[in-house]
């Protein structure tokens, strides 16, 4: 989405259609659903609960994405031919299109069922798996592939129900696909309001009445951030939803739950300050872990107060000289760049400074073993050493995987210049009633708001990595359960393939990414990583010595028991 301006923005707001006088949503929280209607005169709309029908439309392409993606169902790119009037939300004649932006433009001969070959029994099962019984009733609808008509009507709260029905590991890539909606979708210039909150598929639906008139309606169906499912839909066709509802709509959504963190940033602190030592509510802190409060003494005389769960990691560099490191999730580490080089009082500059920081995350960290690593300098971005705060955390999520692309990003203090952003202009103009994007807009005229792959990779399946762990995992609980700190994982991690460098956890997304198994190291690697998911909320997970003597030990009984 390149940056709109700010006048021709507000101009195209004031000059819309009145398409709908109401607006209604929907989203599904504790085993409940929650209904709002949005008014905006005229008389008052009828009410609505779960039984309500609604149309599928073109919904039904995101579950055939989630299925497909799920079960390493080949979906290769479709060609358009010209000849389809579908192919309108495609591409050009000759040209091709993939499944991420086949989802957000909604390009339906992309998705049949018969030209991905999705065998209906393979089909069956898994939504079987997903709900917990044998599609049917309300779920009828799910039963078949070739049932996901667009003009099939669907119980409301089945359709919530079916959303929630499908973890986070197997959304992230659809996730990841639908927030171009707000960016450059149907739901374009909406990000203002949205941020990355809204993860949704548009539909637009032509609905017969009585007497042969009809009604165009539309809106979008998906997940918040947090994973909440969530519907909406007016009068109108999506776009014209979007343009019309996206202040109040942004407004009315219910408080944002707490998200997984994605991606994997390893900070290298006070690179251009030596350590002296690094001293504890016992004295010097020994190498590892850290948990709890300290005091980081420089070889300059300065000190500072610092609190780790954990997240940070006292080494030891060539000749015995402390070194701290941090590990964070991306959001974690946007968030302390924020506390410590700035703050998340004027909540818009804030906004605007914290998509600056991913940027330059993205533009100058290396990749190490599956981690985004960078310095913690004045040269580069600076970056709290103690947690972040709740307010900064919050703008971070906010922004979740926003940055400006197609310049290169800096910011300073208090000067602005060519591609540079100052926070003291961005505050003030903030304070104006300026938002984000326009500030961003200013501070970089030839960047477009875009987003960064922070969920990680994408995770080409080992099934026979993945079938050795399910074996595996049930003989090592006898050991596992002593092990203190240990918690099993939720569901079974995905074992993905890794391209280059060393094998790693994606702890936030429950993901291994490795090479195939054909030795006893390879294995050995396997249970490795898999402690690391287990161990994610103690510091022993960050042992990198005690991981490895565990894993070897769980291999061995693996060779006991055979």
């Amino acid at each position: 989405m390149g940056f709109a301006r700010p006048a021709l923005m507000l101009a195209t707001l004031l000059a819309m259609p009145a398409w709908s006088a109401s607006l209604d949503v929907a989203w599904w929280r504790d085993g409940k659903m929650e209904v709002r209607q949005l008014r905006q005169g005229g008389t008052a709309p009828l009410p609505f609960d779960g039984t309500r029908q609604v149309p599928l439309a073109s919904l039904w392409k995101l579950f055939v994405y989630v299925y497909a993606t799920d079960n390493k169902v080949a979906m290769p790119d479709y060609r358009c031919g010209g000849r389809d009037p579908e192919e309108v939300y495609c591409c050009d004649a000759g040209q091709s299109i993939g499944h991420d932006a086949a989802l957000a433009q909604s390009c339906g001969p992309f998705f049949s069922p018969r030209r991905l070959m999705i065998a209906p029994a393979s089909w069956r099962q898994y939504w079987t798996g997903r709900l917990g019984s044998v599609p049917a009733g309300d779920f009828a609808w799910l039963a078949n592939p070739a049932q996901l008509a667009p003009k099939r009507m669907v119980r409301l709260d089945s359709l919530l129900r079916a959303l929630d029905s499908i973890p986070a590991a197997s959304r992230v890539d659809a996730e990841a696909a639908l927030l171009r909606v707000v960016l450059d979708g149907r739901g374009f210039g909406t990000a203002r309001w949205f941020g990355s909150q809204l993860r949704v598929k548009t539909y637009s639906w032509h609905e017969q009445k009585k007497g042969g008139a009809g009604e165009r309606t539309g809106g979008a169906a998906g997940w918040l951030a947090d994973g909440t499912p969530i519907w909406f839909g007016g009068a109108g066709g999506s776009s014209n939803v979007f343009e019309q509802w996206a202040p109040r709509l942004a407004a009315s959504l219910p408080k944002m739950g707490a998200a997984d963190d994605g991606g994997c940033v390893v900070v290298d602190y006070f690179k251009r300050y030596p350590i002296r030592a690094v001293r504890g509510e016992r004295g010097i802190a020994a190498a590892g872990p850290l948990n709890g409060r300290y005091h980081v003494q420089f070889e300059n005389g300065q000190n500072i107060a610092l609190r780790s769960s954990g997240e940070l990691m006292l080494l030891q560099e060539k000749g015995g000289r402390p070194q701290l490191r941090g590990r964070f999730g991306v959001n974690e580490y946007v968030a302390r760049v924020l506390d410590r080089e700035a703050n998340a009082g004027e909540p818009e500059a804030a906004k605007a400074l914290a998509i600056a920081a991913r940027t330059y995350l993205q533009q100058n960290a290396v990749t190490v073993a599956g981690c985004q690593q960078i310095a913690d300098s004045s040269a580069t971005q600076r970056v709290s050493p103690s947690p972040a705060t709740p307010a900064a955390l919050a703008i971070a999520r906010w922004t979740d995987q926003l940055i400006v692309d197609g310049v290169t990003v800096r910011y300073h203090s208090t000067l602005p210049s060519e591609g540079t952003m100052a926070w003291s202009e961005a505050v003030r103009q903030a304070k104006q009633g300026k938002h984000y994007d326009e500030l961003l807009a200013a501070a970089y005229p030839g960047g477009a708001l875009s987003t960064f792959g922070n969920t990680g990779a994408r995770c080409r399946r080992l099934a026979q990595n993945e079938d050795w762990l399910a074996r595996s995992v049930p003989r090592w609980q006898r050991v596992l359960l002593r092990e203190a700190g240990y918690e099993a994982p939720p569901q079974a991690p995905l074992v993905c393939a890794l391209s280059s460098g060393a094998p790693y956890s994606e702890q936030s997304r429950n993901r291994i990414f490795m090479r195939p198994l054909a030795t006893r190291e390879d294995r050995i690697t396997l249970a490795h990583e898999y402690l690391h998911l287990g161990l994610r909320r103690h510091p022993r997970g960050q042992d990198e010595e005690y991981v490895e003597r565990l894993a070897r030990r769980l291999v061995d009984l693996n060779l006991e028991a055979i």
